[in-house]
């Protein structure tokens, strides 16, 4: 394998949508979210009020890659090797010394082994759930809080019941259904809907250009959403325009990532709609280009053998979540990956020109009656309480620093994506032909990162070497 990546390569070029092609508003999206779950919890289950109370400083817990312990109401952020580096009980820290009582002198989470090796995230039942997505990651500080509040009114003796994970997935479902935007249910949809410039990012021009440049050489344009075709819709519309379907020769949404990429037996079958309605009937196959919805990998596969001409087309797939789009499409569909990683741009990667012009002829927040929270940390900026995305500390129990570990996140980024990048503003002024050194572990850690590596990985490699 080449140790350089080129778009130019490629035959087919698939993109993710949302924190991928859209890029939200992060900081207006990520109270909106979180006000759509805490409402639910308050407003349906009877949980306090006080959840709908947040300051600015409050939203520095808020940090992508963290998994909740749903049986200890841990949070935890976990080192390649599955060890844990730092920890709370609810939004509260645990010393080095509580770290080492809880998890044994080695700090290994017991169920690090079943998310390594499959990225199963979190049923009602389930043990833990790995927050990796923006779309969802406010819920990370509301399952602190939540654990917070538990301590105060919820024992069974003297022990805090911690079983409130059906009631944040009943949260999540009941504002994320496939017929919530229908409807208008919940509040996240709605809200967008009645204002989608609060929450979305149109696309730069560079960007535009950059995909009609694709198209124009060639290149087979997909888009594949976990979204609803209806919120589908409003998003491109406003990001890209009226005629976004142009764009792309095949859109697939409420793809249901990553079962998406799953093999027989348990693939789905692709659907047709029919004003935003499902098909009854599945698709025993794909035979032309159009929108779909569902689906799978293997199905897809064999439409694009089709169109290019190719028995074994080349797939590029850029994505923001490492269990929906890294890890399948890698390990499964055999594509290669660009991953979306926004904390980049929280250690030292300065945005694009593009991405700061387009900011620039946007009307000013106030102007249109919009907040924006003074102090409040972006979910993507480096968290004071969690520290780097990519590196942190192991602290040994006398409190000395030992060394510098790559967090688990930062090593899949590693192992599942060709390169990494924090939006495609970043490369969409350059000539499709250009070569991305790509990841490699014959080369250092810091090989893969374009336009540059993230401060932490770069100052890690400099104390090494």
């Amino acid at each position: 394998m080449s140790e350089y990546f080129s778009l130019s390569d490629c035959d087919v070029i698939g993109f993710d949508l949302d924190h991928t092609l859209c890029r939200y508003h992060l900081k207006e999206t990520s109270r909106l979210i979180y006000e759509s779950f805490a409402r639910y919890l308050v407003e349906h289950k009877g949980y306090d009020r006080d959840l709908l109370n947040l300051t600015p400083a409050t939203w520095d817990f808020c940090f992508k890659g963290l998994v909740v312990d749903l049986e200890d109401g841990n949070l935890v952020k976990l080192a390649a090797d599955g060890t844990v580096l730092r920890a709370t009980h609810g939004t509260k820290d645990l010393s080095t010394e509580e770290i080492i009582k809880h998890y044994g002198p080695k700090r290994e989470w017991k169920h690090f082994n079943s998310l390594n090796t499959s990225f199963t995230r979190a049923g009602i039942k389930s043990n833990y759930c790995f927050y990796d997505n923006y779309f969802d990651l406010p819920g990370v500080l509301l399952c602190g809080r939540v654990v917070d509040m538990l301590h105060k009114v919820i024992f069974v003796g003297n022990v805090v019941d911690f079983n409130f994970w059906k009631d944040m997935v009943a949260a999540i479902d009941h504002n994320y259904s496939t017929s919530a935007f229908k409807e208008d249910s919940g509040t996240y949809f709605p809200s967008v809907k009645r204002d989608p410039g609060r929450y979305l990012q149109p696309c730069s021009d560079s960007v535009k250009t950059w995909l009609h440049s694709m198209k124009n050489d060639g290149k087979v344009l997909l888009l594949i959403t976990s979204s609803h075709s209806d919120y589908c819709r409003l998003i491109c519309e406003h990001i890209l325009g009226k005629d976004f379907e142009e764009l792309f020769d095949v859109i697939i949404t409420n793809a249901l990532k990553p079962g998406f990429f799953s093999l027989v037996p348990q693939q789905r079958p692709f659907r047709t709609l029919v004003n935003d309605v499902e098909e009854r009937e599945g698709l025993p196959s794909l035979d032309k280009p159009g929108w779909y919805s569902q689906g799978n990998w293997p199905h897809l596969h064999e439409l694009l053998k089709t169109m290019t001409g190719k028995p074994d087309p080349k797939v590029a797939y850029f994505g923001d979540s490492m269990r929906s789009d890294m890890f399948p499409a890698s390990s499964f569909g055999k594509w290669e990956t660009v991953m979306i990683v926004e904390e980049m741009e929280g250690e030292g990667i300065p945005k694009s020109d593009a991405a700061v012009s387009n900011e620039a002829q946007v009307e000013p927040l106030e102007k249109k009656g919009k907040f924006e929270v003074q102090g409040m940390k972006s979910p993507s900026a480096m968290s004071n309480q969690w520290g780097s995305y990519f590196v942190d500390v192991h602290r040994s129990g006398g409190g000395d620093e030992e060394c510098q570990k790559l967090t688990w996140c930062c090593h899949c980024i590693h192992k599942y994506s060709t390169m990494a990048i924090p939006s495609v503003e970043h490369i969409a002024d350059l000539p499709l032909d250009f070569k991305f050194p790509r990841f490699s572990p014959d080369k250092p850690c810091t090989t893969g990162y374009y336009p540059r590596p993230p401060d932490s990985l770069l100052k890690r490699c400099e104390s090494l070497s």
